[in-house]
């Protein structure tokens, strides 16, 4: 199965920003996702149309499960 970590942001201007985490740590806690969010608004380093990551908005884990049928 395989997991992604979707972690969803408002920037100053009130555009939604996602940003996309292959296979994050197992037992990660909402506490641990928010704090790290919280940092990566701080460095400034992401943004949209000129405007910084300004909130947190959401944070989810999303599995998937694929199978490969035919692989080159």
């Amino acid at each position: 199965m395989t997991k992604t970590l979707e972690l969803g942001f408002l920037t100053s201007g009130g555009k939604k920003v996602s940003l996309t985490v292959d296979e994050p740590k197992e037992g990660l806690t909402a506490a641990e996702v928010r704090e790290s969010m919280e940092a990566v608004i701080s460095t400034g380093a992401f943004g949209a149309e000129g405007h910084p990551l300004a909130e947190v908005e959401s944070a989810r884990i999303i599995a998937r499960e694929v199978t490969d049928l035919i692989m080159a």
